[in-house]
C-alpha cells in the first residue's frame, strides 16, 4: 500500500514495487487520478496487478471506513508506504476534523492508517516506510499548539508535522520490538525533487508554481543540486526493501546522499537531531493517539 501513489514521487514508488512483482494497493482521493495512476503502472509494467481504493487522510472518518474494509477481507499487509503530503498552505487550512491542514494530512492521517490496520501489519510482519522531509532537519513539534491555532507559520508547521510523523514512525519500530508484533517502522526521505507540493494547488489555496518549485524544476533539468521524481523515490524504495538491520543499529534514516542531502543516490544515513529524543517520541506516540481519536497498544 503506498500513499500519496497517483502521482509524484508516490507513482514512482508504486510503479517501481508493481514490477517487481508487488500487488500494489493505491488508496487516492480522486478516483480520476487513480485511474490514471493505475494505468501508467500498467503500461510500465503489463502484469502489474494494482487496486484503488477509497482514502481522504484529511478525515480520520475515511481512513477509519478503509481500515475496516481492509480488515473485515483479512488480507495481511506487508509493506506500507505512508508517502502522502501537502506543503505549506497560504493560510491556515484545516481537515474534516478540524486539524490543521498539514498535521491532520501528512501525520495524523497516516498515524490513524497504521492504527486501523495494525491487526494486518501485525499478521504481514509489515514494513513500514514513513517519508519525512529534509524540513525536518530543523524546527520542532509544535507541541503546546499542535493544530496552529493561535497562529500560523507554514513551514514551521510543515516541518512540525513531519517531525511528529518521524518521532511516531520511531516510536511504532520500538514498541513493535518491546511487544513482538513483527513490523519494523523505518525512515525516508525523498530530498527535493520538481513534485506537486510547491505547485499550483488550488485545493491549498495555492492559485499558481511557487518560486521555489520554478527553481527546482531549473536545477532539476540540469542534474544540479537537486534530484528527480525517480531518484527522490530511490530512498523509500530502498528503505522498503533492504534487508532490517539489529535492533541497535536501527535508528536511521534513508535519503539522497548528495550535497545537503537534496539529491544524489540513496543511502543510509543519521537521523535529523530532531527525530533522536526517544522521550519526544514517546510523547509524539501519545499524542497523535489523542488527536487522532485512536487507541495503539
Amino acid at each position: 500500500m503506498v500513499t500519496g501513489g497517483s502521482d509524484g514521487i508516490g507513482l514512482r514508488i508504486a510503479t517501481r514495487l508493481a514490477a517487481a512483482g508487488a500487488e500494489v494497493v493505491l488508496p487516492v482521493r480522486s478516483r480520476t487520478k487513480g485511474e490514471a495512476a493505475a494505468a501508467t503502472i500498467r503500461r510500465s509494467a503489463a502484469a502489474a496487478r494494482v487496486e484503488l481504493r477509497d482514502l481522504d487522510l484529511g478525515s480520520l472518518a475515511s481512513v477509519a471506513a478503509l481500515g475496516e474494509a481492509l480488515c473485515a477481507e483479512g488480507a495481511p499487509v506487508h509493506l506500507l508506504v505512508n508517502n502522502a503530503g501537502v506543503m505549506t498552505p497560504p493560510s491556515r487550512q484545516t481537515t474534516a476534523d478540524g486539524h490543521e491542514l498539514q498535521l491532520g494530512t501528512n501525520h495524523l492521517g497516516h498515524a490513524a492508517l497504521v492504527a486501523h490496520l495494525l491487526p494486518l501489519l501485525r499478521e504481514g510482519r509489515a514494513r513500514v516506510v514513513s517519508q519525512v522531509s529534509v524540513a525536518a532537519a530543523r524546527g520542532a513539534v509544535h507541541w503546546d499548539d499542535p493544530d496552529w491555532e493561535r497562529s500560523y507559520d507554514g513551514m514551521a508547521a510543515y516541518r512540525s508535522s513531519k517531525i511528529a510523523q518521524g518521532l511516531f514512525a520511531l516510536e511504532l519500530d520500538r514498541r513493535s520490538r518491546a511487544g513482538g508484533w513483527g513490523v519494523t517502522s523505518v525512515l525516508s526521505h525523498p530530498g527535493v525533487a520538481p513534485t506537486s507540493l510547491l505547485a499550483a494547488r488550488p485545493e491549498v489555496g495555492r492559485s499558481g508554481d511557487t518560486p521555489q518549485v520554478r527553481l527546482i524544476r531549473w536545477l532539476s533539468r540540469r542534474g544540479l543540486l537537486v534530484g528527480t521524481p525517480e531518484s527522490a523515490a530511490q530512498p523509500a524504495l530502498l528503505a522498503a526493501t533492504t534487508p532490517a538491520p539489529p535492533a541497535a543499529e536501527r535508528e536511521v534514516q534513508f535519503g539522497p546522499s548528495g550535497p545537503g542531502r537534496l539529491g544524489g543516490r540513496a543511502a543510509e544515513q543519521p537521523l535529523y537531531p530532531a527525530l533522536r529524543s526517544t522521550a519526544d517520541a514517546a510523547r509524539a506516540w501519545d499524542l497523535s493517539q489523542r488527536l487522532a481519536g485512536v487507541t495503539l497498544p
